[in-house]
């Protein structure tokens, strides 16, 4: 009789337990390297803003004003550029 009293006792932490879901994997190091393309960016560092709006960028690119609120989610495939306070292109890269 003790042992079917705990069983039921525990029966529901049993079950809760079976309900937790596993951690996300981490992204690894180096991941999209060969496919983010700001290496070849990155003579545009310093240049006004505009110089964009003439170019031909990669899909999914983002240009990100000093002010704008952005995703926090990372993409190691996507171009992102940072427009400063000064207008010109601060940064630059894949994330």
């Amino acid at each position: 009789m003790r042992l079917m009293r705990r069983v039921l006792m525990l029966a529901p932490l049993w079950l809760l337990g079976a309900c937790a879901q596993a951690p996300a994997p981490a992204p690894t190091v180096g991941a999209g390297a060969e496919t983010c393309p700001a290496a070849s960016f990155r003579g545009l560092t310093g240049q006004p803003r505009g110089v964009l709006d003439r170019m031909t960028l990669p899909a999914g690119t983002r240009i990100i004003g000093p002010r704008d609120a952005v995703t926090m989610d990372y993409n190691p495939g996507r171009m992102n550029f940072e427009i400063g306070e000064d207008g010109r292109i601060a940064k630059l890269g894949c994330y």
